[in-house]
């Protein structure tokens, strides 16, 4: 058989690749659940992604299917037997909701410094083109196959994965038998960790010397709050004492906004945001924030919202100091992120903390130890968990994927345990391949999110590679 140049092949393509990942890069695809309804279940953004991408692989000749806007397919069998095996390949058209701090319009990809820079350029609309280009590759040039691919990209996975729950209840089709998600680093993530979220609440009424209105931070479970903003009446003093105390933490380059009225005080207090699976990459602006608070006279469901943010989850990225850490030989650590937090002193305080467990660690054991915190009035576990997963360096999927990269790149592969949860999981047999190279920075779920243009295409060597590799 003729050897195939995949290099080559990829710089031919490189124009139409970046013209369709700019398509989808310029949609703003958060979820929006303000204006989710029967036709677009994530609302609008997500479902105009999802139309662009099966327009695209119709244009490529690819017969698709929309499950109901949760979720899109196609199927590419091109010599398979009926009853072959099926490669899936599981990327999302999602993001993470923008933030505030770019340089750049997040949803007008701009290249700077050889750097692409837009929402979702590395997480992970720009690793999914990749990868359907390399399947692309295989189709143009007619490769024919000894096991089936499907293709299949999602909607909502930063905020729930229920588009994959959807999918899997609905599609006609069996799963997969093995696969991978382009949406994680190389090598390869061949482990990942369970995922919970486990919700604090707290009493709302309070009357103290000095009263918390409402607090509000977080946009996601799964990202570090950059700010956070709190209305609180009573306290004196509060520019000075809060210079004082941007200065006592001057390493973490926090800075506020305060606006004084009516006797009441609105601070906003800015840190910087990460993904929540690496949340010490990331300065918490709650946590900072509720520290600040904590010097003063609060009392009731605030004196206790406030304290544990303070004493408990500032910079607790492990789990100590709330109890919950765990260790295991194979997977490591548990991470905790807080997440999402709010407060109105007419309701409720809630604070979500978003959990990243091996095996041997459970969310009841968590559960039970959270409940005892003092002033916390229920500990809810979210509905949506995730349970720790495995495929061992042995499995031929596994060794296919990491003989391709060493072949490409020179360095030795190796296996990665994450706490991050990807679509890999949905498969008994499946993985995480790419696309953040070893040295790229790790800008997904922040500011200026962005992924080297050199990388993108190189990604897609691989890729094409892989898929051949996996399925010829």
């Amino acid at each position: 058989m003729t050897t195939i140049d995949f290099a080559a092949e990829v710089d031919k393509r490189k124009d139409a690749l970046m013209e369709d990942l700019y398509s989808l890069l310029r949609i703003n695809s958060a979820e929006d659940k303000a204006h989710a309804d029967a036709e677009n279940p994530f609302g609008p953004g997500p479902r105009k992604a999802l139309d662009a991408f099966l327009k695209i692989a119709e244009r490529d000749g690819y017969s698709t299917k929309n499950y109901d806007n949760y979720v899109g397919h196609f199927e590419y069998e091109n010599g398979a037997a009926d009853d072959a095996e099926v490669l899936g390949i599981i990327g999302h058209l999602d993001v993470v909701p923008a933030g505030s701090g770019w340089d750049s319009d997040p949803f007008e990809p701009e290249i700077r410094d050889g750097n692409l820079y837009a929402r979702g350029a590395s997480d992970d609309k720009g690793p999914t083109m990749a990868c359907y280009y390399g399947l692309k590759i295989l189709k143009e040039l007619d490769v024919k196959l000894s096991k089936k691919i499907r293709f299949i990209v999602g909607t909502n996975e930063e905020t729930g994965w229920a588009d994959m729950d959807y999918y899997f209840e609905h599609c006609e089709l069996p799963k997969p038998d093995f696969g991978f998600s382009p949406d994680a680093e190389f090598p390869i993530i061949n482990g990942e960790k369970g995922n919970i979220t486990e919700y604090l609440h707290f009493a709302g009424k309070n009357a103290g010397e000095v009263v918390l209105h409402s607090f509000k931070a977080g946009l996601a479970e799964n990202m570090v709050p950059e700010s956070a903003t709190a209305v609180i009446s009573g306290a004196k003093d509060l520019q000075a004492a809060l210079e004082k105390f941007v200065a006592e933490h001057a390493d973490k380059n926090l800075r506020f906004d305060l606006e004084e009225a009516e006797g009441k005080a609105t601070i906003t207090l800015y840190g910087k945001s990460a993904h929540g699976a690496m949340p010490e990459k990331g300065v918490n602006g709650a946590t900072y924030l509720t520290l600040f608070l904590n010097q003063f006279n609060f009392a009731d469901g605030a004196a206790a919202f406030i304290k544990v943010g303070a004493e408990k989850l500032l910079e607790d990225h492990e789990g100590e100091k709330l109890g919950t850490a765990y260790v295991d030989e194979l997977m490591g650590n548990t991470s905790m992120n807080a997440g999402v937090w709010s407060f109105d002193e007419n309701s409720e305080g809630k604070i979500a903390l978003n959990f990243r467990f091996p095996q041997g660690n459970s969310p009841e054991r968590m559960q039970e130890i959270l409940a005892k915190l003092d002033g916390v009035v229920e500990v809810e576990l979210s509905k949506h968990l995730h349970v720790p997963h495995y495929v061992p360096m042995s499995d031929p999927l596994v060794s296919t994927l990491i003989d391709v990269y060493e072949k490409h790149t020179g360095l030795k592969g190796y296996e990665t345990i994450i706490g991050g949860g990807t679509f890999g999981r949905l498969l008994e047999r499946g993985v995480a391949y790419g696309a953040m190279f070893e040295g790229e920075p790790d800008s997904m779920h922040q500011a200026n999110e962005m992924k080297p243009v050199e990388n993108i295409f190189k990604a897609a060597v691989i890729y094409a590679e892989a898929i051949y590799e996996l399925t010829k």
